[in-house]
C-alpha cells in the first residue's frame, strides 16, 4: 500500500479524469445540438426553396428522415373527405419493394390514428398499439415510430411518418420537437407551393380564355372554337379525354360535337340523353357533375361502350342557368388518376362560363353582320323594285305603244318579242326580290333533329332506346330532298327491327363528309332471313338508286343485321365504292 499522500494524489487524478470526461460529454452534446440546429435550419431553408408542390413534399420527407436519423420516412396527404390518404410520398423503400407491397396505404391502422387524432404520436413498438393490425406481405419490418401532423393555415394537410431510428434507439422528445418545427416550416412551404401552382394554373386558364375569345372575335368557326375549348381544358387539367356536347333543337338530347384524346372516335357524334349521361345531367341541372369512376357509374348508360380505361370525370355546363346553358364540356382522366378536386371543378366552371360569354359575344356579332346583310338585301330589293322594274315597265309600255305605228311585219314582230322579253325580265327580277327578302333558315328543322325525332318515336315500339351517333355537317351539306330520303329510310329500318328482329340493342350512325351521306343501322337480333318479305328493303334500295347511291346488307360478327344506306349529297355525284 502507498502512503496517504500518494492516495490523495490518485484521488485528485480520478476526479480530474471524471471532470474531463464530463466536460467532453458536455462539449459533444453542445456540438451535437449545434449540428442539429444547423441541420434543422438547412432543412427549413431547403423545403422553403421549392415552389413545385411534388418536389416540396419529397424534400420534406427527406429532411425529416435526416433530422431524426430514421431509416424510413413518408408523408401522407389527406384527401378531400378528411378520412383517407389521397397521396403517399416515401423514402427508404425501393421501387421493387413498393411494387411487391402493392397499392399505397389509404390511412388505416396507425396511419389512420394520426388522421383521426392529429397530434404527435411516438411509439416504442408499432405492433403494441391498439390501432395496429400488422403490415402487408413483403413490407419491411418496422418497430419504432414517430408521427406528426402538417398543418396549412390551421387545416391538417397531411402527416409525417418516421420509423426505425438508426442504431436501434428510440425516438425521444427532442426528435418530436425537431420534427414539429420542420412540420411548421413544411406547412409554410406547402402553402407557398400551392399558391404558386394556383397562380400558374390561373394564368393558363386566362391565356386559354383569351385564345378562345380572340378566335371567336376573329371569325373562327364554331367547330374550331369548340375544339379549342376541349383541347385547352384537357391540357390544363391533364385529362385523357375532353369532349364538348351541344343541345339538339326540339329533341331533348345532346350531340357530342367535339371529342379529343383517348378513344375519341367512340364519343364523337354520339347523341346522349339528358338523364342517362354525365353530360346530360350537367346540362339539365346547369351545374357540374363529377364521377370517381365514369366507367362504372350507375347513373350513366353503358351503351355504347365508350369509357374503357377512364376513371375520374367531370362534366361542366358552358354557361349558367340564368343566361342559358349553351353546352357541356366533359373531362375524364385515366383510371387510377386523382379525382377532380372542388377547386379544379370551380376553376373549370369559371373557364366554361367565360367561354360561354365569348360565344355569346360572337353570336351577337354574327347577328349584327346578318342584320347588315339583310338590310342591304332589302335596300337592293327596294331599288330593283322602285328603279329597275319601273323603268323596264315604262320601256315596255313605250315599245308597245310604238309598235302600233310600225307597218313592217318583221319589225313589228321584233318589237313584240322585245316587249315579251322585258316582261320575262321583270318576272325574273321580281323572283330575285322575293329571294332577297326571304330570311335564311326556313323553319329551323335540320336533318339531325328530324333523325332524332324518328329514333325517339321508335323507342316505345322497340322497348329500348337505340344509341345514336352523328358526324359531319348534316344540316348544312345534306339538301332537303336527300334528307327526306334519309329520314324515310331510318324510319323504315327501325320499324323492321321492331317487327322482325327480336333485338334488344340497336345502333344508328348518320354521317356525311360533304360528298355523300351514310346511314348505318345495326341490331343484335335474329338477322335477315334468306326467304321472306323484302318490301321494306326494296323501298330503301330504290330510294338510294334514285339518288345515285346504294343499299348494303351485312351480318355483324356477333350476329344480328347491319344496313348501310348511302347516297351522294350533290346531284350528278356518284356514291363511293361498295365495301362488302
Amino acid at each position: 500500500m502507498g502512503s496517504p499522500e500518494e492516495a490523495r494524489v490518485r484521488l485528485r487524478q480520478l476526479r480530474l479524469d471524471e471532470l474531463l470526461e464530463e466536460l467532453q460529454a458536455r462539449l459533444d452534446a453542445a456540438r451535437g445540438t449545434r449540428d442539429r440546429v444547423h441541420n434543422l435550419l438547412e432543412a427549413v431553408l431547403s423545403v422553403g426553396r421549392e415552389l413545385d408542390l411534388e418536389q416540396a413534399l419529397h424534400s420534406i420527407v427527406e429532411a425529416a428522415a435526416v433530422l431524426v436519423d430514421a431509416e424510413y420516412a413518408a408523408l401522407g396527404v389527406i384527401g378531400p373527405d378528411g378520412k383517407r390518404l389521397s397521396a403517399f410520398h416515401t423514402i427508404g423503400v425501393t421501387e421493387d419493394q413498393i411494387a411487391a407491397i402493392g397499392p399505397y396505404p389509404e390511412g388505416h391502422g396507425i396511419l389512420g390514428e394520426l388522421i383521426r387524432h392529429p397530434e404527435p404520436l411516438r411509439l416504442a413498438k408499432i405492433s403494441e398499439h391498439p390501432a395496429s393490425y400488422g403490415f402487408p406481405p413483403h413490407h419491411p419490418p418496422m418497430n419504432t415510430f414517430l408521427g406528426v401532423p402538417i398543418r396549412v393555415r390551421d387545416q391538417v394537410f397531411g402527416n409525417l411518418y418516421l420509423t426505425e431510428k438508426r442504431g436501434g434507439g428510440q425516438f425521444d422528445e427532442e426528435d418530436i420537437s425537431v420534427t414539429l418545427t420542420l412540420a411548421v416550416a413544411a406547412g409554410v412551404a406547402i402553402d407557398n407551393a400551392r399558391l404558386y401552382a394556383e397562380s400558374r394554373l390561373r394564368e393558363r386558364w386566362l391565356r386559354a380564355n383569351a385564345e378562345i375569345t380572340h378566335s371567336l372575335m376573329a371569325g373562327g368557326g364554331r367547330t374550331e372554337v369548340l375544339r379549342l375549348i376541349a383541347e385547352r381544358a384537357g391540357e390544363i387539367t391533364e385529362a385523357a379525354l375532353a369532349a364538348v356536347a351541344l343541345p339538339m333543337d326540339d329533341t331533348g338530347s345532346l350531340a357530342v360535337e367535339i371529342a379529343v384524346g383517348l378513344d375519341a372516335d367512340a364519343h364523337r357524334g354520339l347523341v346522349l340523353s339528358m338523364d342517362r349521361s354525365l353530360m346530360g345531367l350537367a346540362f339539365s341541372g346547369a351545374a357540374p357533375v363529377t364521377s370517381e369512376d365514369v366507367a362504372h357509374d350507375e347513373r350513366i348508360s353503358l351503351e355504347p361502350p365508350r369509357f374503357g380505361g377512364l376513371g375520374p370525370a367531370v362534366a361542366v355546363p358552358i354557361g349558367t342557368g340564368d343566361a342559358g346553358v349553351r353546352g357541356v364540356v366533359l373531362l375524364a382522366r385515366e383510371a387510377g388518376r386523382p379525382a377532380f378536386t372542388p377547386t379544379e371543378t370551380e376553376t373549370l366552371q369559371v373557364f366554361a362560363a367565360q367561354a360561354a360569354v365569348a360565344m355569346e359575344l360572337a353570336e351577337r356579332r354574327q347577328d349584327a353582320e346578318r342584320i347588315a346583310v339583310l338590310t342591304d338585301r332589302d335596300r337592293i330589293a327596294r331599288d330593283l323594285h322602285d328603279l329597275a322594274i319601273q323603268r323596264l315597265f315604262a320601256t315596255g309600255m313605250t315599245l308597245q305603244s310604238a309598235g302600233r305605228f310600225i307597218e313592217h311585219p318583221e319589225a313589228s314582230e321584233r318589237v313584240a318579242r322585245a316587249v315579251d322579253d322585258l316582261d320575262e325580265t321583270i318576272k325574273i327580277i321580281r323572283s330575285t326580290i322575293f329571294g332577297l327578302r326571304t330570311r335564311e333558315g326556313g323553319d329551323g328543322t335540320g336533318l339531325r333533329a328530324r333523325a332524332m325525332r324518328v329514333v325517339g318515336e321508335a323507342a316505345p315500339v322497340l322497348a329500348f332506346a337505340p344509341s345514336v351517333r352523328m358526324e359531319g355537317l348534316l344540316d348544312t351539306d345534306v339538301p332537303k330532298e336527300v334528307a327526306d330520303h334519309v329520314v324515310a329510310v331510318l324510319s323504315e329500318a327501325l320499324t323492321n327491327i321492331a317487327r322482325h328482329a327480336r333485338a334488344d340493342r340497336a345502333e344508328v350512325v348518320l354521317t356525311t363528309d360533304g360528298r355523300e351521306v351514310r346511314l348505318s343501322i345495326t341490331d343484335n337480333g335474329v338477322g335477315i332471313p334468306p326467304e321472306g318479305r323484302r318490301s321494306g328493303l326494296r323501298n330503301m334500295a330504290e330510294r338510294a338508286e334514285q339518288l345515285g347511291g346504294r343499299l348494303e346488307l351485312a351480318t355483324p360478327s356477333g350476329g344480328g343485321a347491319s344496313v348501310m344506306w348511302r347516297a351522294p349529297v350533290r346531284e350528278g355525284q356518284a356514291s363511293g365504292p361498295t365495301h362488302r
